[in-house]
């Protein structure tokens, strides 16, 4: 929400930061009989409600301010969800939507107002105790103003160990995936052929089985840190795809539209990295190289492969993917959230290999680069 422009920012603060109420309101019949999950979700609302408030008065940006005050709305709609409040709820939403609209809109007229009136007009306040004790504002004044050191605790304990586990992998090579995984992955698709005759104590976790190798190969790709063509080639979602086909009464044309864009846009993206390495000696991924301020055709067909791999509305995988979630049973816990993390670190690695190999300043020293001010 904090883009360029006012109106850039619109879809963010109006449209697409309210998914998560809109979601829960759409699939409320699935858990309005589940007080557990209704305390949790009033928890994380409230909790959400007096962090954002807290954070959105101290910030120096009106965008700032604008983002978290829509989140503490967002955080009260939750609450009003689990009530069952739900039409109360939807007028709650749209009128936030439109509010928020409206104030990015006018943001930069009244900034300008703000800064003459402060010229013209400026009363200084008269100093009031707090009640509360300076040590208490002033510890909730910087908790705020670091945000509850949320980018800390999610680096800590989610993005510092999936690296680690990352790091692990350092046998994953090419030559691994070439000899050893593949032929496992074929060796797995010819026994696709006599499931029927696999004890049903071994084949009951089959379908697991093979959507965590995905989910290993995609933290692999996550984390790789020199090879392009290697982090971009770790087939997770054929994986995926086999771990699905072990379920029974198996649509394979659900298979086909799932895996027809991946191939396609997955060749385009291969072939980008292996013209963009004839061109350039540095393809790897430890540091942002910048190529495409040489390359930015390169640029643009190696971002709409990564977008159409990770399943974005131009590619077939778009629907794939909810075909694959139709084919997943209900008792078959482990197998959704196997598949659901492999989609969200897919499309998390891909983007990452774009960003590292196109974007940032160019690497060669000999052109001009943007300093930060003082």
């Amino acid at each position: 929400m904090e883009g360029p422009t006012p109106s850039s920012a619109i879809f963010y603060g109006s449209l697409a930061v309210h998914i998560g109420a809109f979601l829960l309101m759409r699939t409320s019949p699935f858990w309005q009989d589940l007080v557990a999950f209704k305390v949790i979700l009033i928890l994380v609302g409230a909790s959400t409600m007096f962090t954002s408030t807290l954070t959105a008065r101290v910030q120096s940006s009106i965008k700032a301010q604008i983002a978290y005050s829509s989140i503490a709305q967002i955080g009260l709609m939750f609450i009003e969800i689990a009530l069952g409040l739900e039409v109360f709820a939807l007028i709650h939403f749209a009128g936030n939507a439109f509010l928020r609209s409206y104030q990015l809109l006018i943001s930069p007229s009244l900034v300008t107002y703000k800064i003459r009136d402060q010229f013209f007009n400026f009363i200084p306040k008269d100093k009031k105790e707090n009640m509360w004790g300076k040590k208490w504002q002033y510890t909730l004044y910087m908790l705020s103003l670091k945000e509850w050191n949320l980018d800390n605790f999610l680096f800590q304990y989610l993005w510092s160990p999936l690296k680690q586990v990352g790091n692990r992998l350092s046998f994953l090579s090419i030559s691994n995936l070439v000899f050893i995984f593949i032929p496992l992955f074929m060796a797995a698709l010819v026994a696709l052929n006599f499931k029927e005759s696999i004890p049903a104590e071994i084949a009951q976790y089959l379908p697991e089985l093979m959507a965590l190798v995905g989910l290993v190969l995609v933290i692999k790709s996550f984390t790789e840190s020199r090879s392009a063509r290697l982090a971009f080639v770790l087939l997770n979602q054929f994986w995926v795809a086999l771990a699905v086909s072990y379920n029974d009464a198996l649509n394979w044309e659900h298979i086909a539209i799932y895996l027809s864009g991946i191939v396609v846009f997955g060749v385009i993206g291969y072939a980008t990295i292996l013209r963009l390495r004839k061109r350039e000696r540095k393809v790897f991924l430890n540091q942002f190289y910048g190529h495409s301020f040489h390359h930015p055709k390169i640029a643009f067909a190696f971002l709409v492969a990564c977008l159409g791999v990770a399943g974005f509305p131009i590619s077939p995988t778009f629907i794939g993917e909810d075909l694959i979630f139709s084919h997943i049973q209900s008792q078959q816990l482990f197998l959704a959230v196997f598949v659901s993390l492999s989609f969200i670190l897919d499309g998390l690695s891909l983007i990452r290999i774009y960003a590292r190999l196109f974007l940032g300043p160019h690497h060669k020293s000999d052109h001009e680069i943007a300093y930060r001010a003082s």
